[in-house]
């Protein structure tokens, strides 16, 4: 189903739309950020575009969407930008087009300027997408 037929979605409750950062992210949006007090969760609705040949999330998109909301989490916690040192990606389950997923991210330690990050992808079905463990390098600058 290609991108122009797939009428608009409205993020699930609790979900607003993430401002974006750039070409990138305006290409492979919209992806949502939670709107609760403290809660850094991540959505988004998997698209064509977001889909390989197979018709299921492509690899590529699910690292990207996983570096948003690691990063995501990380500005949440520090207050500062950052850049992602590493990131590590395993994929559990296919996610469909069409599905809802979430990125259920924990910030695990911060040392000085790193901080190391997890999350859980979290498929509407309570399926686990993937996992994605990444480390990010803070930036002097804030905000």
């Amino acid at each position: 189903m290609a991108d122009a037929a797939v009428p608009v979605r409205d993020p699930r409750p609790g979900f607003a739309a993430t401002p974006s950062r750039g070409k990138f992210t305006l290409h492979n949006g919209p992806s949502y950020r939670a709107t609760g007090e403290g809660d850094i969760r991540t959505g988004l609705w998997v698209l064509d575009r977001h889909c390989n040949g197979m018709g299921f999330l492509h690899g590529g998109m699910a690292c990207a969407f996983a570096d948003s909301a690691l990063a995501w989490a990380v500005w949440s916690a520090t207050g500062k930008m950052s850049v992602t040192i590493k990131l590590t990606v395993e994929f559990m389950e296919i996610a469909r087009e069409g599905e809802w997923i979430e990125a259920h991210p924990v910030v695990t330690a911060v040392d000085g300027e790193f901080v190391h990050v997890t999350a859980r992808i979290v498929k509407e079905d309570g399926g686990l997408a993937a996992r994605a463990d990444a480390v990010f390098r803070t930036l002097r600058r804030k905000g």
